[in-house]
């Protein structure tokens, strides 16, 4: 500790041991050199930190640049959805919801750095959700954002919709706007604002959360697909369902449970498409979405 060291260098210097996140390390090192003594004996001090300084900026560009260089690309699953939106605005909080992903959640600006991933289970289908770094961070990835099947714009407040419109030019999924009702927001004035615009939007509370299972809902229709059972004779339906785009017909199942050009002796169909239980269906029955389907096969 230098001779003369005011109580505000003290407690900067403090602020700067305690920390351990690199870019914020070099911001408390900033502050305590505006707050070091300026006289003549602390020179030897002011030449150390600002030496200390260089080192650590020399450190935060190779750790960029060697994630840069080395950073693994993210597996894209059959459905994969990413939530953007500005600092601070609760995309920890909906990743966190949403999936059984643990993302940092913290009050300072631009906690995330990195894409977190994570995977909403809903009624057996695996949905892969990723949170994007901020829109204004240097980490923001617009090639996830661009290729992704579905963009959760996650906002609070209607002024932010246009600002982050203009980040997505060149996407190619389906957009829905996710609300977080912070306190003191007028809900049917959002809610009336977002159908005039006829935006594809969702309203939640995030604090409390009430919503979710039906946000998760909302999501998995939102890519348009279908869940259809598959069950042996005799036996019950299998737990986990075949995903298929809407107006597949009981063909094209057949073709993808039996690639080998296997013949169909007889289609049975229980749940929304058929007309009573076990009903016997032809090849371009269309199925609906929690169809349950048995084959026999010659």
């Amino acid at each position: 500790m230098p001779v003369n060291a005011s109580p505000e260098y003290i407690k900067a210097e403090k602020e700067y041991l305690a920390e351990k996140d690199l870019e914020r390390k070099i911001e408390a090192l900033k502050k305590m050199i505006s707050l070091a003594p300026d006289h003549k004996g602390a020179e030897n001090l002011r030449a150390e930190l600002k030496s200390r300084l260089k080192r650590l900026q020399e450190k935060l560009e190779k750790k960029k640049k060697t994630k840069k260089g080395g950073k693994q690309g993210i597996k894209k699953e059959d459905l994969q959805a990413v939530i953007i939106g500005f600092t601070n605005v609760g995309k920890s909080k909906l990743l966190s919801l949403l999936t059984n992903s643990s993302p940092q959640i913290a009050p300072y600006p631009f906690t995330t750095k990195e894409p977190v991933v994570g995977t909403m289970d809903f009624y057996g289908v695996k949905i892969q959700i990723i949170e994007v770094p901020a829109i204004g961070s240097e980490y923001y990835n617009k090639g996830l954002v661009n290729t992704a099947d579905l963009i959760l714009i996650l906002v609070s407040s209607l002024e932010e919709i246009p600002l982050i419109e203009s980040y997505l030019p060149n996407v190619r999924g389906k957009k829905l706007i996710v609300f977080n009702l912070k306190e003191n927001v007028d809900e049917r004035k959002v809610e009336a604002n977002l159908k005039t615009k006829k935006f594809n939007f969702f309203l939640i509370n995030l604090e409390k959360s009430n919503d979710i299972e039906k946000l998760k809902e909302r999501i998995f229709n939102c890519f348009d697909k279908i869940r259809v059972y598959t069950k042996e004779p005799g036996k019950e339906k299998d737990e986990k369902p075949i995903i298929l785009e809407k107006d597949t017909t009981i063909e094209i199942l057949s073709k993808k449970i039996f690639p080998n050009n296997v013949k169909i002796k007889e289609a049975r169909i229980w749940g929304p498409s058929s007309k009573f239980p076990g009903q016997i269906v032809g090849l371009k029955h269309v199925l609906k979405d929690l169809d349950v389907v048995e084959f026999k096969t010659k």
